[in-house]
This record gives structure tokens, C-alpha cells and sequence, in this order.
């Protein structure tokens, strides 16, 4: 049987702040990074998802299969000020996906976002964007930019973000709070 095909095998998930997170457990994670980014995923990157709420799925020794994390970001829009659920790193290793542990990661991080933010956002990769929109993410269709150092910083080549549980007006900017590396 292809990995696609088999049985999916026992699954233990876990939801736990970074702070809650194991030094072991962390680098644990930053490996997937690698292995599921294939190298193209810097210590910027991982930066950016430490400080909020991590899901992870360990088979049933312990191994770590799958992680995602989601940290609050502010946008603002259209005159307000908004609490995002901002999901990051989310990556199944190479040789268990397709088999619902993605699924897995994003059912616990928009738990967390539908019961602590006003909505979720993310970046997605190519790879990555059927799971979401599966998931009910949409693609926003209006300008992006950032408030910045130097405040207002428009984006217009920016790959817009995909949003769930908004109900925002495209004809106003979606402007993320400013951060080092990439800012969405």
C-alpha cells in the first residue's frame, strides 16, 4: 500500500503553549521544520511561531508527525483594530502526508482561534493551500500592507493572506502589524 492508501495509524494530538513546550519537544519541531520545508524554513521563521499556542500530533511512540502554531497578531481595518490568530509552521512529515494529520493541526489551531481571537489569518505555501481552503479559509481579496516603523507601508506585491471567520470589507486595506523577516 502507498502511504496514501494505508491504514492512517494511531495518532496522539497535544495542544501546549510555548512555555509548556520541552526543550526536547521544541527542537523536535524545529526539525520537522526542516525535513517537511526541506531546508527552506529559517530560524526567522520559527521565530515567528514561538510565543502562542502549538498543536502536535505524535504517533503512538511518541514521534513527532505534525505541527502547527498560532500567535496573535493585530491588523488594522477599516478603523479597527483587530485580534488575529496568526497560524504558522504548520508541516506533517514528508512519509504521513495526505493521511488527515494536517487535518489534525488545523482542527486544533482554529479551535484556538474561533475561542480567543476575532479571526485567523495565514500565509499559506502552494503546498499547503488545498488543506486550508478545504478547511474553509478564503483568500482576501483587497490591498495588504503593514504598519511599520514608518507607519503605513502598502504591499501591492504581496501574495495576500488567507483569512477565516472574517467578515471584512475588501475595499479597506488588511494592514498586519510590522515584525522582522516576512512581514505575512
Amino acid at each position: 500500500m502507498t502511504p496514501q492508501t494505508a491504514q492512517p495509524q494511531q495518532t496522539v494530538s497535544r495542544v501546549a503553549h510555548t512555555a509548556g513546550l520541552a526543550p526536547a519537544e521544541l527542537a523536535a519541531a524545529r526539525a520537522l521544520m526542516d525535513l517537511a520545508f526541506e531546508g527552506d524554513f529559517s530560524d526567522e521563521d520559527w521565530d515567528h511561531g514561538l510565543g502562542g499556542m502549538h498543536a502536535l500530533v505524535h504517533d503512538a511512540r511518541g514521534e513527532l508527525l505534525g505541527h502547527g502554531s498560532v500567535v496573535q497578531r493585530r491588523v488594522l481595518h477599516n478603523g479597527r483594530s483587530l485580534r488575529v490568530g496568526y497560524v504558522e509552521g504548520v508541516a506533517v512529515r514528508p512519509d504521513r502526508q495526505r493521511q488527515g494529520i494536517g487535518g489534525q493541526v488545523m482542527t486544533a489551531l482554529e479551535g484556538i482561534i474561533e475561542r480567543a481571537y476575532d479571526l485567523g489569518a495565514l500565509s499559506p505555501s502552494a503546498e499547503g493551500e488545498g488543506l486550508y481552503r478545504a478547511h474553509g479559509w478564503v483568500t482576501w481579496t483587497g490591498s495588504v500592507g503593514t504598519l511599520g516603523p514608518d507607519g503605513v507601508q502598502h504591499l501591492p506585491d504581496e501574495d495576500p493572506p488567507m483569512l477565516r471567520g472574517a467578515d471584512l470589507d475588501p475595499a479597506h486595506p488588511f494592514l498586519i502589524d510590522w515584525r522582522d523577516g516576512d512581514v505575512y
